[in-house]
């Protein structure tokens, strides 16, 4: 269907939507910064009613049963992640407010080609204890000064009385925080309010985020609709609206922005790089770090626009068929779950017909791929949106080793929404400054250092986005920053830091200088076994701050 035979009945729906949201925006306008945090106050009490609703709601809809050990995954992707992003914007309010700056309590660093370092987590102590040994940064612009950046963080909150209009959102599918992270950034970043487009596959879910985000559309602030492609072409071309972002597929971008009118943000995924240093690794080593990759590939089944696809080894590293053979076992012994993202049976069938040797693992709907880099090719061109792992051998090894593997991941590898980089500390202690200088070069919005980039998505004190430069005609993962509760400006990328052993074998690592983490396997890993009621434990700490409660739930992750 196409706008022009929308029914007349749903036409009039949207027009209303339209029209509520508009009279909201001057409603919004009106607000002080005080009454604005206030208002996101009371979303997060609506949100922590919900949220076991939530998550329950999301994960059926993926085919997880009750006792499913990947439910986790729907608690933090879902209100854990909406709860650490209220509050964190409301930091960021409550600092403006009291004629402050959001970096008040950040402390900047430098990084390689005149690059000032926001550190933007951990913030608080309650980061510090969950998360403990991951860090995120967001390095700006070049030649972009501390000053600059306190002056100007804030966006649309330090011209509160200007509004941006009425923007469009049009809800990813797969992960159900997003269109709700999506509609916040809008707001507070814009100054415009929402008509939000809920992608069909979270239908079900759209009770839910009316109770979430009653106190935004109770005064106008948002509306939510439902529909397909036709109801998405009627809001994007419709003449009262400013903005559209859309967090999605680059098919549906390219069907929207020939008759677009008005300025596009977007998200649109990509083929995302997992670089394998070469190192002397323990046995525990190489298994800790085959799930984490596997981690990468095989959460919400492969349906993540940030999955990791195509792993970067070195050809010449002593240990690399021992990490393929761990790489193999743990693909094969991760939980069982359907692959329940429309159309991915033809993502596995083109992987099939691009390359009949591979290995199909775990209940056979998983491919790995071992390949040189001239059968590469499909691997690196297509994101499959699906569990389809890939392995190219590059050769080389240390320095040499990995910056041909930047090389190679910045100039095959179609988008640039995140490269993920594992390390061990001490062949990075040994790379010294050309490590920093490789991570640099790597063009991706997101880079994860001994981490997946995953992490910096839930982080809102992040950004998250592709690399600058995406335009209309060419937007490799798309346009434009989202989550960025700080409200920064002039961003290039966020890097993220996390741990290359867990608890606890990472006492021994911070003992040389390396990062300490006190979990033992960290809750979101697709191997834990107690994922589930951590990631529970993790979201309900948030709600109550109930020590001695978490204290039971820090105990479970234990046996993970």
């Amino acid at each position: 269907m196409t706008p022009d035979t929308l029914p007349l009945e749903r036409r009039e729906e949207i027009d209303a939507a339209l029209a509520a949201v508009a009279k909201g925006a001057r409603t919004w306008t009106l607000l002080t910064l005080g009454q604005r945090r206030t208002l996101l106050r009371r979303v997060r009490a609506s949100v922590a009613a919900v949220a076991a609703e939530w998550a329950d709601a999301a994960a059926t809809t993926k085919g997880l049963h009750a006792g499913h050990p990947l439910r986790g995954e729907e608690w933090l992707s879902g209100p854990y992640a909406a709860l650490v992003a209220l509050d964190a914007y409301a930091r960021s309010l409550g600092a403006l407010a009291a004629g402050g700056s959001p970096l008040d309590a950040v402390t900047f660093g430098r990084a390689p080609g005149d690059r000032t370092v926001v550190h933007t987590s951990p913030l608080d102590l309650t980061d510090r204890i969950l998360l403990s040994g991951y860090s995120t940064e967001v390095w700006l612009r070049p030649g972009v000064t501390p000053g600059q950046a306190r002056r100007t963080a804030g966006l649309g909150q330090l011209t509160p009385t200007t509004t941006g209009g009425i923007g469009v959102v049009l809800g990813a599918g797969n992960v159900s925080a997003i269109p709700f992270l999506d509609v916040l950034y809008e707001l507070l970043a814009h100054n415009r309010t929402v008509v939000l487009k809920v992608n069909p596959t979270q239908d079900e879910l759209i009770p839910v985020f009316a109770r979430a985000l009653a106190p935004l559309i109770e005064p106008g602030f948002l509306r939510i609709v439902r529909g397909g492609g036709d109801v998405g072409a009627y809001l994007t071309r419709h003449p009262s609206i400013a903005h559209v972002h859309i967090t999605g597929s680059e098919a549906t971008f390219r069907a929207i922005v020939p008759d677009l009118r008005v300025p596009i943000s977007a998200e649109l995924g990509g083929v995302s790089p997992i670089i394998v240093v070469p190192g002397e690794w323990s046995a525990a080593d190489l298994r800790f770090q085959a799930e984490h990759v596997v981690t990468m590939r095989l959460h919400n089944s492969g349906h993540n626009c940030i999955a990791g696809q195509v792993v970067l080894l070195s050809a010449d590293w002593p240990q690399r068929d021992d990490f393929l053979r761990e790489l193999r076992a743990a693909y094969d012994r991760s939980p069982q779950r359907e692959v329940w993202y429309p159309r991915s049976e033809r993502a596995l069938d083109a992987a099939r017909a691009d390359y009949p040797d591979a290995l199909w693992c775990g209940d056979g709907t998983r491919a790995l791929v071992v390949t040189d880099p001239e059968g590469a090719t499909p691997l690196e061109t297509t994101e499959y949106f699906s569990p389809v792992l890939g392995v190219v051998s590059l050769p080389g090894g240390g320095q040499a080793f990995l910056d041909a593997a930047v090389a190679h991941a910045n100039e095959r590898l179609v988008g640039t929404l995140g490269a993920n980089v594992l390390i061990a500390p001490e062949t990075q202690r040994t790379l010294g400054a050309g490590f920093e200088r490789a991570i640099a070069e790597l063009r991706y919005g997101t880079v994860a250092v001994n981490a997946w980039t995953a992490f910096g998505f839930l982080t809102p004190t992040a950004t998250w986005g592709a690399f600058p430069g995406g335009t209309v005609e060419d937007a490799p993962s798309g346009i434009g920053v989202v989550h960025n509760a700080l409200l920064l400006d002039d961003v290039e990328r966020t890097v993220v830091r996390g741990p290359f052993r867990p608890f606890p074998r990472s006492i021994r690592t911070a003992l040389r200088g390396g990062g300490l983490s006190v979990l033992p396997k960290p809750p979101w890993f697709v191997t834990s076994r107690t994922g589930a009621v951590v990631s529970e434990g993790f979201t309900r700490f948030r709600i109550d701050r109930d020590l001695a409660r978490m204290a039971l739930v820090l105990a479970r992750a234990f046996r993970a």
